[in-house]
């Protein structure tokens, strides 16, 4: 759970019908959707409600808009938030969030998984090359970009671009530490304060970056919580996923 607004909406659902398939990969189970030999690739990293139908949706939506290949590994492995925990308003439920947040979704712990199904990626998509990105959102937001910073090069290693919306864990030293043009779409559920610093930091000299916050929306409008079948929830989720495309277009 990589911010506080996770802790206070339940996850809709959504009857979406899948048009990828799940294969496994570096030993994880992941859903891959794209071309066969495809020359760009994204590492697309759900928040921590998991492998939800809006999420697959969104991933369907870049690959047909980029006609690029659209991983997304189960990093929890099947232990996701659940929503019985949320509001956190029992010593109970506390509990049970406090445990899921040190130990299935603590940070250190995932950062390194992007990189490893990088690896193992590039075996099975050699066509992809270099041109590999990463997406996330709120929990895999905060996952993308720390393997986004220090570290990020080398052959087999490099992510080109990166993004996040309804980020989770604002740090301005993460946006700092970036080495890929990054699109970050807030809503008011981020504090405000982070997400100008975030734009600050990425209109420097040496940076390249899009901050937009989505004013009508709420933490989890493009993820496990988006309602589908509300019209404007469906319309936001489309430009936001629509805003990434045109981003990773440009820059992978």
């Amino acid at each position: 759970m990589a911010s506080d607004a996770c802790a206070q909406i339940p996850p809709v659902s959504s009857n979406y019908a899948l048009k990828g398939t799940y294969q496994t990969l570096a030993g994880l189970k992941t859903y891959v959707i794209g071309p066969k030999s495809p020359s760009k690739a994204i590492i697309d990293i759900y928040d921590v409600f998991g492998l939800a139908p809006q999420k697959l949706q969104g991933a369907d939506r870049l690959s047909a808009s980029l006609n690029a290949l659209i991983i997304v590994p189960d990093f929890l492995e099947g232990v996701y938030a659940q929503d019985c925990w949320l509001p956190p308003d029992t010593d109970e439920k506390k509990e049970a969030l406090a445990k899921f947040r040190e130990e299935q979704a603590v940070i250190p712990r995932n950062v390194e998984k992007p990189i490893g199904v990088r690896k193992a990626a590039d075996a099975k998509w050699p066509s992809v090359g270099d041109h590999w990105g990463v997406f996330g959102l709120c929990w895999g937001g905060k996952v993308g970009m720390l393997a986004c910073g220090k570290g990020n090069g080398g052959l087999g290693r490099v992510f080109k671009v990166s993004g996040t919306a309804h980020p989770g864990a604002l740090e301005a030293e993460d946006a700092e530490a970036l080495t890929t043009p990054h699109i970050c779409l807030a809503s008011p559920g981020e504090p405000a304060d982070v997400v100008e610093q975030y734009k600050e930091i990425l209109a420097k000299p040496g940076k390249t970056g899009v901050v937009e916050t989505y004013e009508t929306m709420f933490h989890g409008w493009m993820g496990a919580r988006a309602n589908l079948e509300d019209e404007n929830n469906k319309r936001e989720y489309e430009k936001g996923y629509k805003q990434v495309a045109e981003f990773y277009a440009k820059y992978l």
